[in-house]
């Protein structure tokens, strides 16, 4: 009998220290977290802060940066297809062929990004000072990226507006508990699914938002980027989303004559390769730049304008940063005053942090780490239970 009390209390004990150690996990985490309550400061104050030449945009400066884009685009072109892409010919080697399409997608694909990054500065009148200017160059390299530059321009525009918004986001809504579904746990605990799961929306996420919404915000009946009459769009806005439909089927139409031409691997490798990584690339940076445990969403009751735009986190993506022009690491910045062109946004970033404080946010876990767990760990937003700040969600895992 006593042996059986000691045991009770020992467990009775263990529990308890158990219960602690939860406890204080959960208090670190909370404590963690970007702080939610209003911040001292205003928009005001941390434009006040920036440099103001950080704001004046170069047409000169920014094109050059796209003359260097695409002298990079037409050189790997040239290497892969002329000089690698006759090696393998003669060498008959099916892996080498391979290996050769999997590097030139890597990097090719990167300048492909390049490209889109420059085409969604164009989206915020960040690449010049005049907006027509933007707009025909915005066009033309989302166009080329087969990505339809003015409805994503409106949508993306509603995105900065309502950031955070759990109701009215435009971008990546996150799910409720109750709209989780039931597989998804399993998809996500275990590491085969879950690199699936990655694999899958990383190619297919950004067309699939783009041709039927998906992740996007819920208007009730069909919405597309590529309908005019979608009610993601205004009345007024209808003439260039046909215009965007014509250029993106311009595109197509090329491709296919490609492929009479030179046949579909040709294409494939040319291509293909570098617009899949352009997709996987969309969605990864923009995937991580709202989703992670210490980055709150609002309800109506909650949510404000400044608030919501600090709801978003910087990321570390080593040599990629460069590579993106600093749209990785820059994005608290960019949330904040879109019109700063990349070649500003780091200096900009670094003159807001001391008034920032606690509400930046900058995550240096490697990407690739960072995207793995936030697909465990961000399946679901949900209020802290007991919580005094009600209409606050968090993301959480346990299901």
């Amino acid at each position: 009998m006593i042996q059986l009390q000691q045991y009770i209390q020992k467990t009775s004990e263990s529990l308890q220290a158990r219960q602690m150690d939860q406890n204080l996990d959960s208090a670190k985490k909370t404590e963690s977290r970007v702080p939610s309550s209003k911040p001292a400061f205003t928009l005001g104050d941390l434009k006040k802060a920036i440099p103001p030449h950080c704001f004046k945009r170069s047409a000169l400066l920014s094109f050059s940066y796209l003359l260097i884009d695409v002298t990079l685009f037409f050189s790997l072109y040239y290497i892969f297809t002329t000089i690698i892409t006759h090696s393998v010919l003669v060498s008959s080697s099916r892996l080498y062929f391979y290996l050769t399409w999997i590097v030139y997608s890597i990097i090719q694909g990167c300048v492909f990004s390049r490209f889109w990054i420059l085409g969604h500065e164009c989206g915020h009148n960040a690449f010049s000072e005049y907006k027509w200017l933007d707009d025909i160059v915005g066009f033309t390299l989302h166009s080329f990226l087969l990505f339809p530059y003015f409805p994503f321009k409106y949508s993306h525009h509603r995105h900065h507006m309502r950031t955070g918004s759990l109701e009215q986001e435009e971008l990546s809504v996150p799910l409720l508990k109750s709209q989780v579904p039931f597989l998804y746990k399993h998809l996500t605990t275990h590491p085969a699914p879950r690199f699936l799961v990655i694999t899958l929306v990383s190619l297919f996420g950004v067309p699939l938002y783009l041709l039927v919404n998906f992740r996007g915000r819920a208007y009730g009946r069909f919405a597309s980027h590529f309908y005019p009459f979608s009610p993601m769009f205004l009345p007024n806005q209808r003439t260039q989303i046909v215009l965007s439909d014509v250029a993106f089927l311009a595109m197509v139409y090329g491709l296919h004559k490609l492929v009479l031409m030179q046949g579909f691997a040709w294409v494939a490798f040319v291509y293909g390769g570098p617009y899949l990584f352009l997709m996987g690339t969309v969605f990864i940076v923009a995937f991580l730049q709202h989703t992670h445990p210490s980055v709150p969403y609002y309800d109506s009751t909650q949510w404000d304008w400044l608030r919501g735009s600090l709801s978003t986190i910087d990321r570390n993506y080593g040599i990629l940063d460069t590579v993106f022009y600093q749209a990785t690491n820059t994005h608290v910045a960019h949330h904040l005053f879109t019109i700063i062109p990349h070649y500003h946004a780091l200096e900009a970033t670094r003159a807001i942090k001391p008034i920032l404080g606690e509400y930046y946010r900058y995550d240096g876990t490697k990407f690739y780490k960072s995207l793995w767990n936030a697909i465990k760990e961000c399946v679901y937003v949900e209020e802290d239970e007991g919580g005094e700040n009600k209409g606050i969600y968090w993301y959480n895992k346990q299901l």
